[in-house]
């Protein structure tokens, strides 16, 4: 139980002499240097506005207020802080674009910040001293003082120690100078010390705290770069494994068609015929699998003004005049013409994609539905089935790559999981936005939303 009791006491002190690890003590030091003197920039600019606005109001004050006790004290230090601030102002702008220009902390930034602590530490105790000759009595300038320090500005803990040092001194130097008898110089002390030691806690505190979110935002982004480097690496991976299954494909399907030149019996035919159905199969999954990693590459399309009631007939025609059509595909326009920039390869396979993916899981001799519309500042291009629909389950997926939403046609057809995840790519690509609602039974309804270019 002890032995307990002493390792957290332990860990209660490292933490309070806490310093970050090697891997990020340059880069934040250099961070925290930087929004020190972002800091000081904005607490200096305020301070002189303070005391500037306290100057002007002991001119708009009555002439007695000058009797006031120890007016002249305060008379002259806000002239003092008037001069001296500017100073840091001035400074801490210097060092701010140098900063900018060299990505790097120096000795001469670290430096002012030090000062700038001391200096407003030093004005919060001299103005507790001079509101009455005890400044146990009126602390709250002091308190603040090092409260506002403890906040605004990142120190290790040496330098804390040796920013607690300096004030601890500057405190003594003052009761000297106030004549403060023996027992009113200990019981000033005394609260000095808890106030400095709540301020190297309080300091201690928020550096662990920006600690904690410097290395996690670090963290995060180098995540992110291995993560994006594992994406460009899987991408080239699957593109170049996509590519070179082609051509084996391609030469089993070409021995299939040159056997078929021959005298085949019932059953070598339907093996020949699997065999082409299944190269076809391949090839549609290759397909997919090099569309993928084309669209996760490419950042830009190249887009060109185009009439979208022309590319729609265009897919819809193709669909009609298919050997075996398995629905019956209808278009319907309520806008005409209606333009949107568009790359009309990639529109026409997104909404080729959905079109077979709606006949996939309708009956046959159904209907599939496209409309064509506006709604707003958009042009809406929507294809509905009649057919099983998605379950509630499996919606949130849907746009998804290989996720649980991949699910075998009517007909038997295999589903790579990729085919609604490649629409949603392409339609995002063009500043657009894709939507599905499907009710189980009735059969689904996915919507294409694009800018509009031009409509005459």
């Amino acid at each position: 139980m002890s032995y307990n009791l002493i390792q957290k006491i332990l860990l209660n002190i490292h933490f309070f002499f806490n310093s970050l690890p090697a891997k990020y003590k340059a880069s934040y030091r250099d961070y925290y240097t930087y929004q020190n003197l972002v800091a000081i920039r904005a607490g200096s600019l305020i301070f002189l506005l303070l005391n500037v606005i306290i100057r002007i109001l002991y001119f708009v004050f009555p002439v007695n207020l000058t009797k006031a006790q120890n007016f002249h004290q305060f008379n002259l230090s806000n002239w003092v802080f008037i001069i001296i601030t500017p100073f840091f102002l001035i400074a801490s702008n210097i060092l701010i674009a140098c900063f900018k220009s060299h990505k790097k902390a120096t000795a001469s930034m670290a430096l002012i910040v030090f000062l700038f602590s001391i200096y407003i530490i030093s004005c919060g105790m001299y103005s507790s001293f001079i509101a009455t000759s005890d400044p146990s009595n009126a602390l709250t300038l002091y308190l603040i003082a090092l409260s506002l320090i403890s906040a605004i500005c990142v120190f290790e803990y040496y330098e804390t120690i040796i920013l607690i040092i300096v004030v601890e001194i500057l405190f003594t130097a003052l009761l000297f100078y106030s004549q403060t008898n023996a027992t009113r110089m200990a019981y000033n002390q005394l609260i000095s010390a808890i106030l400095l030691s709540a301020f190297y806690l309080t300091s201690r505190y928020f550096f662990s705290y920006k600690v904690n979110y410097y290395q996690q935002v670090i963290e995060i982004r180098e995540k992110n770069v291995e993560i994006e480097k594992a994406g460009e690496f899987k991408n080239q991976v699957l593109g170049m494994v996509a590519h070179d299954l082609r051509n084996p494909i391609a030469a089993v399907e070409s021995i299939a068609m040159i056997m078929e030149l021959d005298d085949l019996s019932e059953d070598t035919q339907d093996n020949l015929n699997m065999m082409k159905a299944s190269c076809v199969k391949a090839r549609t999954i290759i397909d997919d699998l090099l569309e993928a990693a084309r669209n996760d590459i490419s950042n830009i399309y190249e887009m060109e003004k185009t009439e979208l009631n022309q590319l729609l007939k265009s897919i819809v025609s193709d669909w009609k005049i298919q050997p075996d059509p398995k629905a019956d595909v209808l278009l319907t326009s309520h806008i005409n013409p209606a333009y949107a920039a568009v790359n009309k390869e990639k529109l026409h396979r997104a909404i080729d994609n959905l079109i077979s993916n709606a006949i996939k899981f309708s009956k046959d001799n159904s209907r599939v539905d496209v409309r064509l519309s506006k709604r707003n500042q958009e042009l809406v291009i929507e294809v509905q089935d009649y057919g099983l629909g998605i379950p509630a389950d499996i919606l949130p997926d849907i746009f998804s790559p290989f996720s649980k939403a991949g699910r075998t046609g009517l007909r038997g057809e295999h589903s790579t999981g990729l085919g609604l995840s490649i629409v949603r790519q392409i339609i995002e690509k063009h500043n657009g936005i894709v939507e599905v609602d499907s009710i189980v039974g009735r059969g689904s309804v996915f919507t294409i939303k694009l800018p509009i270019a031009w409509m005459g």
